[in-house]
């Protein structure tokens, strides 16, 4: 080794020691005899000390050097002279003085401050992402990724898991996005496709008796990114048998818990994880996947809007549709311009429009309300003892504002989702040191594309149905409930599973309603199928997206914090400059040609 102590590791128990360091040159200082540097590898910084009546020649070459210069140094700990400690480094009470230097390697001046936390334009960044990764913050990141993933399979291992790897090159079948296709060279005309995840090969392991699988799997959807989505992505995979919804939840709230624990322990977490079905989160926060680090409720008002005068209401309530609402608190003295501009908001997220209604200035109780203090353009149209009625469904105060929306019951659910959530950020209510950890339950197995006219997986195929619902797949499909559970946190899904289909006659029935003949059903999914006749044991799983769970640990907006070299918002990795053309001659070996459009 070119070093015997990392940068980080040096305390004053060490004292007189000769050590040997290597990293990158953080800071230099010129005192005009003693130059100092900063030192830096991956574990910390240390200061160095040149001192030209100790080592003249070390102290020319230290004349030399300039920031992300690869330096090697050797020296003697030294404890720093009182007044001059730096507490902001674990290294800093000490320092080495250098007694031999070597410039390993110069550097040219960065594109951009590596030593400072300083914004940087994201393209830049991508493009010089070894740079951008010896920076603290990305760094962090990194090692915390590291961390969770050591900590998910020593969690795992200790219960009994094998490790197995499956395949990158597999077959494409439809899964719910967009596979990325691999032409092959050896089948003209065939195409392998990279997984969307290893759901069908961890079933397959299921029926080869390995019962308790998982995998840090690498998955691929070509789908447009977005913050929390990248074209490549990492998860925790795993599969057991002879289990139930049950035991699979337990093992991840368990496995969640700890982790937070070990790693993350100033962070609360609300403990057991509450337990919604699809419809009570639809209902009560108009997501699936919803913040649960404050309230602002949707309620439904629907039963008191039909006995006011507001023809709004009315005439939506008369065509089938519902009124929903939630209270804002203390937004009660809101302008004019503040509530027009939550009106573009609302009807930017599909809204017809946004009704209103200000319940004062100054905060106080309902009983102290008056008519004067109620500002809405329905307020002719409602009573006193209405606007009562429906602040208290909406949980409300004197000081509030109502904002309320009146239309189909989906469209009501979400438009109020997203305005909650938008609430709940401008106001700052939820917790940045909680952890809201839940698990949505009992999804419609399938629902209706009305613009392909036929029924599709509400998660994917191979998702069970409740054994009591499933007469009703040939006659009320919308009725039947899927053995699924999607596990979320803070406004994020990360993670989703489900308990599998594993009788052959029962998945080949799923198939057909989902409008594959048998003929397609072998062609796509014939493996699957004669897989489940040989004995396939009960089994589910479920998968953990580790870019996003990772993300909420550091305290991220976006998941290419914590990925080592991710994509940008085009799907363009900008350090390599991939994707990039390949020559006539790898295409004509691939039996392809490129079609200029």
């Amino acid at each position: 080794m070119l070093k015997t102590h990392t940068c980080g590791d040096l305390r004053k128990s060490q004292l007189g020691k000769n050590v040997t360091l290597a990293g990158w040159v953080d800071r230099r200082r010129d005192h005009g005899g003693l130059i100092f540097i900063d030192l830096r590898d991956r574990e910390g910084i240390v200061q160095v000390v040149f001192n030209p009546e100790r080592s003249k020649a070390c102290h020319e070459i230290a004349d030399q050097l300039r920031s992300e210069y690869v330096v090697r140094v050797a020296g003697v700990v030294a404890e720093r002279p009182a007044g001059t400690e730096n507490p902001r480094l674990a290294t800093g009470e000490i320092e080495v003085i250098a007694d031999n230097t070597e410039i390993l390697n110069p550097a040219k001046t960065p594109p951009f401050y590596i030593n400072e936390d300083v914004d940087v334009e994201e393209r830049l960044a991508l493009k010089y992402r070894y740079l951008d990764l010896r920076r603290a913050r990305l760094k962090a990141n990194i090692l915390l990724r590291c961390r969770v993933i050591k900590f998910m399979r020593d969690f795992l291992d200790a219960r009994g898991f094998l490790d197995i790897e499956t395949p990158i090159l597999i077959k494409s079948t439809p899964e719910g996005a967009r596979d990325y296709l691999v032409p092959s060279r050896l089948q003209p005309g065939k195409f392998y496709a990279l997984p969307q995840s290893p759901q069908q090969l961890k079933q397959l392991l299921m029926v080869a008796g390995m019962e308790k699988y998982y995998q840090i799997a690498r998955c691929f959807r070509d789908e447009d990114t977005r913050a929390d989505r990248q074209p490549e992505f990492t998860q925790l995979d795993l599969e057991m048998s002879f289990v139930d919804k049950d035991d699979v939840t337990a093992l991840i709230e368990a496995l969640l818990t700890d982790m937070m624990a070990a790693l993350k322990p100033d962070l609360r977490i609300i403990k057991p994880f509450p337990r919604l079905t699809y419809a009570q989160a639809m209902s009560r926060y108009g997501s699936d996947k919803p913040d649960l680090r404050f309230g602002l409720e949707i309620g439904d008002i629907s039963d008191i809007a039909t006995r006011t005068e507001f023809g709004v209401f009315r005439s939506v309530l008369a065509t089938g549709g519902v009124v929903r609402g939630i209270a804002a608190p203390g937004c009660g003295h809101y302008t004019r311009g503040q509530l027009e501009e939550l009106g573009r908001l609302a009807r930017s997220l599909g809204a017809e429009g946004l009704v209103t209604i200000s319940l004062g200035a100054t905060p106080g109780s309902l009983d102290t309300l008056t008519s004067e203090e109620v500002k809405s353009v329905a307020a002719r149209f409602l009573t006193l003892d209405q606007v009562k009625a429906i602040s208290a469904r909406l949980g409300a105060q004197k000081g509030d504002l109502l904002l309320i929306v009146a239309g189909k019951p989906d469209k009501t659910a979400t438009v109020l989702g997203d305005l909650r959530k938008e609430m709940g950020r401008r106001l700052k209510l939820a917790d940045p040191n909680l952890f809201a950890f839940a698990y949505i339950e009992n999804f419609p197995l399938l629902h209706w594309n009305a613009e392909l006219d036929r029924w599709e997986s509400e998660h994917h195929p191979f998702t069970a149905p409740w054994e009591e619902d499933i007469p009703l797949l040939d006659t009320a499909p919308a009725q039947v409930r899927g053995k699924h559970y999607d596990i979320v946190c803070n406004g994020y899904e990360i993670g989703g599973g489900s308990i599998r289909i594993h009788k052959p006659e029962l998945q080949r029935q799923l198939f057909r309603l989902l409008g594959y003949s048998d003929a397609e059903s072998e062609a796509l999914f014939g493996h699957m199928l004669e897989a489940f006749e040989y004995g396939a044991p009960p089994h589910g799983g479920i998968a953990l997206g580790i870019d996003r769970l990772v993300m909420l640990l550091a305290g991220e907006e976006t998941i290419r914090a914590v990925i080592a070299f991710p994509k940008n918002q085009s799907a363009v990795d900008l350090t390599v400059n991939a994707p990039a053309p390949v020559t006539e001659n790898q295409l004509a070996e691939l039996h392809l040609c490129v079609r200029e459009e």
